[in-house]
């Protein structure tokens, strides 16, 4: 069991049925946690908030005196961050951005822009020539690097070492840094290098990344001021007690700036700011037994909640049990020591976790499911069978 902080405990079983699903943010939590973060990391490493973990706007402006900025991946990712907290830098990523897209992030003086590919380094240069004239909008040429076999094993999420649709091979990339150096685009500033290559990795895998991605960019022979090497710090969801170990990581980082003081290092973790501080609250309504197993079915589900689906998990979670129950049919509690809990939707992959040690659950009873604070509503299917909509609720017992 994964209990929420007391203030969530407190919100959850005040609600009333009709106001589950959910979810509720502890913004005091999150605040502790990004200054610990923030405290872990040396002078020269830029935090960078990957906003399409969770782009709530409460969410933004909690992070906002932890972090020095924003990385987005959208246009509308940038509208919408440029609204929640005005004025802070943002750093536009991703494959596939539209001349519409980049347009509107020049217009919005977004600050900096990871190039994916050839083709989007032309586009800039001739769309920044025409909306931002007289003004050096700063590049970094995000890069696709081969990686040592067996290097990135212990990742969840391969971004690059492999084909992928994200950023440059090397071969490809070194034309594209040339071209930002050599005059052919005077409106364009290379800043450095970008390379995100894999999610889900302990402290020292992604000290190794981050120096095999610096040895590479300080070989190219140009002058750069930053390196950016991606998030992907490791969430266990089978284990949420156990956190990635932003200590180690930041004194492997030191070590880094210190071999290269002409360079400040940038990270942009999304998931491993925000999902602690975030629970997914409802009740159960039936509990059944289907061929030797129990289980129970709660409002909601993985269109509210997709992550267990996406990443093949059992969402980590808490019964809160709740003595009224207010009809005049009996109430149905489990009989066994384990429960599968599920959603409402009409499809056998709606599944939050299985066989959870929940004796005695009872319909009524209330579930909070932790490390929901990233990748979660927002990643979710939300119209499917048109339930309705969960609600928001932000804790902020610091003030």
């Amino acid at each position: 069991m994964t209990p929420p902080t007391p203030a969530v405990r407190d919100r959850v079983l005040s609600l009333d049925s009709t106001e589950l699903p959910a979810y509720v943010y502890d913004l005091a939590a999150l605040r502790t946690h990004a200054a610990a973060v923030r405290d872990a990391l040396p002078e020269r490493v830029e935090l960078y908030y990957a906003a399409k973990a969770n782009p709530e706007p409460e969410i933004l402006g909690a992070l906002g005196p932890y972090v020095d900025g924003y990385e987005v991946s959208s246009g509308g990712e940038v509208a919408h961050v440029a609204k929640a907290v005005p004025g802070r830098p943002l750093a536009f990523g991703g494959p596939g951005k539209t001349p519409d897209e980049v347009t509107a992030a020049l217009e919005q003086g977004v600050e900096r822009f990871h190039v994916e590919s050839e083709y989007e380094l032309r586009m800039l240069a001739e769309l920044a020539r025409r909306v931002a004239p007289g003004r050096r909008v700063a590049v970094l040429a995000r890069v696709n690097l081969p990686v040592a076999d067996g290097s990135l094993a212990g990742s969840s999420l391969a971004m690059g070492g492999r084909p992928t649709p994200f950023g440059m091979d090397p071969a490809r990339a070194e034309p594209v840094i040339r071209r930002l150096t050599d005059g052919s685009h005077p409106q364009l500033e290379l800043r450095g290098i970008h390379a995100h290559l894999a999610s889900g990795l302990e402290a020292a895998e992604q000290v190794a990344v981050a120096e095999s991605v610096v040895s590479w960019a300080t070989g190219l022979g140009v002058r750069l001021e930053e390196v950016n090497v991606g998030g992907g710090m490791h969430v266990d969801y089978g284990a949420p007690e156990h956190r990635f170990d932003w200590t180690a990581y930041g004194a492997g980082l030191a070590r880094l700036t210190e071999r290269h003081p002409e360079l400040t290092l940038r990270i942009e973790p999304g998931r491993a700011l925000t999902a602690y501080c975030g629970w997914y609250a409802t009740e159960v309504l039936d509990v059944k037994h289907s061929h030797g197993e129990e289980f129970a079915v709660v409002r909601g589900g993985t269109h509210h909640l997709r992550t267990p689906a996406t990443k093949g998990h059992d969402q980590p979670c808490s019964v809160l049990p709740v003595d009224a129950w207010p009809h005049p049919w009996p109430r149905p509690a489990a009989e066994g020591g384990t429960v599968t809990l599920a959603g409402q939707l009409c499809t056998p992959k709606d599944v939050l976790a299985r066989r959870v040690p929940a004796a005695g659950l009872r319909a009524g009873d209330r579930v909070a499911f932790a490390l929901a604070g990233a990748y979660a509503w927002n990643i979710s299917h939300h119209d499917f069978l048109m339930h309705p909509r969960p609600g928001f609720h932000f804790l902020d017992t610091a003030g």
